[in-house]
C-alpha cells in the first residue's frame, strides 16, 4: 500500500467503522486464567495501531493504558495490545518499537474491513470494528457492542532459557472453550510490555516524552487448529528471544484464537511472573 494511501488522524479525523536440551532452564512458572475472565464469559480484544512517529498517537496511547487498567469501569475484561508501526519512521524519528510485521498486520485488518486507507492511530475490536484511535466514544460503543466468546482455558508455563541468546518460552496446554470450524484458526500469543517512556528528540513529536503500555514486541503461532470442538485439548510452545533490559514485572503475554477472516474468537491474559 503507497506512502500516499497513509494517514495520520487527530481527534475527531477518520472514519468508524519447542526447546532443545541443551538448553538451560533459568527460572520457571506456571499461570491459569482468572476465575474473573472465566466467569464473565472472556475479554474483548483491543488492537491499537499506533507510531511514536504519528503527532496524534500520544493521545490515543494515553487512551487505551486508561482502557487497560480499568478507568472506564465497563464491567468487561479486556485485553488492550498495542502495535507500533514503522511507516512514519521516514519523517524524522525511527519509532524503537516499531516493525514491519506490525503495518503487515494492519494491512490485513485495513483490507479485510474493506478501508480505503492506512492510518495511526486506529484500534480494532476483536478483529470486527474499528475506529480512529482518538475516539473514545467510538471505542467505548465498539467495546459495548462487540461479541464476546469464551476465555480459553489454557494454563501457562514460563521458562527463562539462558544458553545462547536469552529468550522465553511459553507453553500452554487446555482447550479453547470455542468451536473452530472447519475453516480452521489460528492461535496466536503475544509478549507485550508496560510502562515505557521515550524521550522523542525529532520527528512530529520532538521534544515530547511519550508513554507506551501494552507494546507488543513479540507475536508468534502456537498452532493451527481446525475442526475441532470447544472441549478439545490444545497445547504447544512458542519461545521469545528477549530484548536488552528485559524486566518480567513490566510484561504479560496474550493468548488470542483468530480465524483467515481475522476474526477474534476468545483471548486470554497472563501477566508474567517477577522472578522470570
Amino acid at each position: 500500500m503507497g506512502r500516499r494511501l497513509l494517514a495520520c488522524f487527530g481527534k475527531g479525523s477518520g472514519s468508524s467503522g519447542g526447546a532443545k536440551e541443551t538448553q538451560a532452564h533459568e527460572k520457571n512458572a506456571t499461570a491459569d486464567v482468572s476465575a474473573e475472565e472465566m466467569r464473565r464469559g472472556g475479554a474483548v480484544l483491543v488492537e491499537l495501531f499506533s507510531s511514536q512517529g504519528c503527532k496524534t498517537s500520544p493521545e490515543a496511547e494515553i487512551l487505551v493504558s486508561r482502557l487497560g487498567r480499568g478507568d472506564f469501569e465497563l464491567g468487561v475484561p479486556l485485553i488492550v495490545l498495542a502495535y507500533h508501526v514503522d511507516y512514519w519512521d521516514y519523517m524524522g524519528w525511527k519509532d524503537p518499537y516499531g516493525s514491519s510485521q506490525w503495518t503487515v498486520r494492519q494491512k490485513a485488518y485495513v483490507e479485510a474491513l474493506n478501508l480505503d486507507t492506512m492510518f495511526t492511530p486506529q484500534l480494532v475490536f476483536q478483529g470486527r470494528v474499528q475506529c480512529q484511535g482518538n475516539d473514545q466514544d467510538g471505542m467505548l460503543s465498539a467495546i459495548a457492542n462487540a461479541p464476546k466468546f469464551p476465555a480459553p482455558s489454557f494454563q501457562a508455563t514460563f521458562e527463562r532459557l539462558t544458553s545462547g541468546s536469552e529468550s522465553l518460552q511459553v507453553s500452554l496446554t487446555g482447550s479453547l472453550r470455542s468451536k473452530v470450524d472447519n475453516q480452521g484458526a489460528n492461535i496466536m500469543v503475544a509478549l507485550y510490555e508496560s510502562g515505557l517512556v521515550t524521550n522523542c528528540p525529532a520527528g512530529e513529536n520532538k521534544g515530547r516524552v511519550l508513554s507506551n503500555d501494552y507494546v507488543v514486541r513479540k507475536l508468534e503461532k502456537l498452532c493451527t487448529v481446525k475442526d475441532i470442538s470447544p472441549k478439545k485439548h490444545v497445547s504447544g510452545t512458542v519461545t521469545f528471544p528477549l530484548w536488552e533490559g528485559f524486566n518480567s514485572g513490566k510484561c504479560g503475554v496474550a493468548v488470542f484464537v483468530q480465524n483467515n477472516s481475522h476474526h477474534i474468537f476468545g483471548s486470554q491474559n497472563f501477566q508474567l511472573p517477577d522472578n522470570i
